[in-house]
């Protein structure tokens, strides 16, 4: 399969926090934002397969800063690496500045894995990912620890065999011992 770019899965969305989006602080409930978050790293799993995408996992998310009631929202997303069926979208979430100068800033940001699917429901091969920025390298690098990570914690893999992970704590002659 040709690889794709994380451009090419680039997805953009806004929404305006409305009070029935608000808890009781006034400020956007986590629960709708992890929604939308879902919704936007869908289409770019979709965009880079162009199968159908399932959540397999939300791997992090990172509530910096509260959004409250009015703000317009405007959520990013791209893949940011595939593996063989598999493939992890990153989210970056803005918010404008609600008081005229349309300054955006970085609020929150998430990391999902989606599994493209046949109708069946059956995994299936997807195309990989080739990074163009520094970013889109230092994210997809990172892709690989993240799996090994997941993978270790939830016993399908040993620590020994996450050779990515081990690179990041130990020097590399204590990989041959």
């Amino acid at each position: 399969m040709k690889p794709k770019h994380p451009s090419e899965s680039l997805t953009v969305m806004t929404e305006i926090v409305l009070p029935n989006d608000t808890n009781n602080l006034n400020n956007l409930f986590g629960g709708q934002l992890l929604s939308w978050m879902d919704r936007c790293a869908a289409i770019s799993a979709h965009r880079h397969c162009r199968r159908t995408v399932v959540t397999a996992s939300v791997n992090n998310v990172s509530f910096n800063e509260a959004i409250p009631q009015g703000a317009i929202v405007t959520l990013e997303s791209t893949v940011s690496r595939a593996f063989s069926s598999s493939m992890e979208v990153w989210v970056d979430v803005h918010m404008e500045d609600q008081r005229g100068t349309g300054k955006r800033t970085k609020c929150n940001e998430a990391i999902y894995t989606f599994v493209a699917v046949d109708d069946l429901g059956r995994p299936i091969p997807i195309p990989p990912v080739e990074p163009e920025t520094d970013e889109e390298q230092r994210r997809y690098d990172g892709a690989l620890r993240r799996k090994q990570l997941a993978l270790i914690l939830s016993g399908k893999m040993k620590p020994e065999d996450a050779h990515e992970l081990k690179a990041l704590f130990l020097p590399k002659d204590a990989d041959q011992a």
